[in-house]
């Protein structure tokens, strides 16, 4: 059960209570079950999202990417269910609800990031109706399905926006999935499939570039990069796209539509944006070796909100958490830090329904494959590990301080 505000100096306060929350929280219990850890977490429901991808798709049921928090908290962790308002680093504090503070010996920032959908004009006002969706809620992955089952004709609208976005292969993922039903159904061919970036390539990794282009023409899909949504007009179904040349000039065009996936633009939440612990994108500012904070020796930061250059994805998290976790202990005893992030992430492209290209790299996109195959390929079996383990690896294992295959670097 949620725990109310005290007096208590807590030996580690945890603000966030999704994937990169938990899993500190699991890792650092694992190592001392005796330290005391207040976990801050307003939502009382938890969502494996990187399964809303496949829910899009029609290949996954989305009750079972939801969870109650509660059932998730480690048992010797305390959860406070209240919003972080502020911090104040120097006095060790952070700020909850009804200005009340709590005190701490460190401090791990985990609250995700903010899907910023009021950026794009009349979006909000048409989200999950007139063929307007998105994978990256809840709410709206079973209405993709739906809208790719109804449309047999007409066009159909991808966007991607400006990086740094989590799992930063879930735009193109989409229209994957989506083009393969239609291909299965022998409709692809009378669909207008365009896929809008405001970058200018379709992966940040040139390695992976390759098998994911023969997709792409395989689908007959449209690339449309430099071009950025920034308007929705549900009623009349059109989008509006800024483009930007190559000298910097933009020019604005409106396309119409029959289906429209969107994925907002996405930000550090206000309260970590305006704090003393953001650096100057908003993000946390981390060691991107140690995850520690450079002016806060007792702040660590890891999952989405990190200001790490690592790929946001569930799978960094796996990797960050026992980081994290070696790292503050020894801080906490007055230890040198013997653990390092080597940027990993990975991204499980599924570029059809029963395939996966699976992306891992760290930092610089240097290669950190998992398993001796040839990475950019795409297989049968990483579908399966897709599709069916990686649920049971995050719930049963990664949530619960069992860190397969996540041995953190050494200096």
């Amino acid at each position: 059960m949620p725990m109310p505000v005290d007096d208590s100096v807590w030996d580690v306060v945890i603000v966030g209570g999704g994937a990169a929350g938990l899993a500190a929280a699991a890792s650092l219990l694992k190592r001392k079950p005796s330290l005391s850890i207040a976990i801050v977490e307003p939502s009382d429901r938890h969502y494996y999202q990187p399964a809303w991808t496949l829910v899009g798709g029609g290949c996954f049921n989305p009750a079972d990417t939801c969870r109650s928090t509660a059932s998730l908290i480690p048992a010797n962790a305390k959860w406070i269910r209240s919003e972080v308002t502020g911090f104040l680093p120097q006095q060790n504090q952070v700020i909850v609800e009804n200005h009340q503070h709590l005190s701490y010996r460190s401090l791990v920032v985990a609250p995700g990031l903010e899907l910023n959908w009021g950026a794009i004009a009349g979006l909000e006002e048409t989200l999950g109706k007139n063929g307007v969706t998105s994978n990256y809620h809840y709410d709206l992955a079973p209405y993709t399905w739906e809208c790719v089952q109804l449309l047999k004709q007409g066009r159909a609208l991808f966007t991607q926006p400006a990086m740094p976005i989590k799992c930063a292969g879930a735009p193109q993922k989409a229209m994957y999935l989506s083009c393969h039903h239609w291909e299965k159904q022998g409709y692809l061919g009378d669909i207008d499939v365009q896929f809008h970036n405001a970058g200018g390539v379709l992966f940040g990794v040139s390695k992976f570039v390759p098998p994911l282009m023969e997709y792409v023409k395989r689908y007959g899909a449209n690339l449309n990069f430099t071009s950025t949504l920034i308007a929705v007009e549900g009623p009349t179904k059109t989008a509006t796209f800024r483009d930007t040349a190559e000298d910097g000039s933009t020019i604005e065009r409106t396309e119409c539509f029959d289906m429209l996936h969107v994925v907002p633009p996405q930000r550090a939440p206000e309260f970590i944006r305006d704090s003393e612990l953001a650096n100057e994108s908003g993000w946390v500012a981390v060691d991107e070796a140690t995850l520690q904070h450079p002016h806060y020796g007792n702040v660590f930061s890891l999952g989405d909100v990190c200001g790490a250059s690592n790929a946001k994805t569930a799978a960094a998290v796996r990797k960050q958490a026992p980081v994290v976790a070696e790292n503050l202990l020894a801080h906490l005893a007055d230890r040198p830090m013997p653990a390092r992030y080597t940027g990993y992430g990975a991204c499980p492209l599924t570029v059809e329904q029963g395939k996966v290209v699976m992306a891992e790299f760290g930092y610089g996109g240097k290669l950190q494959p998992t398993f001796p195959l040839k990475p950019a390929v795409a297989r049968t079996s990483m579908w399966w590990l897709k599709r069916y383990a990686m649920p049971r690896i995050y719930f049963s294992m990664m949530l619960k301080g069992h860190e397969w295959l996540a041995k953190p670097g050494k200096p």
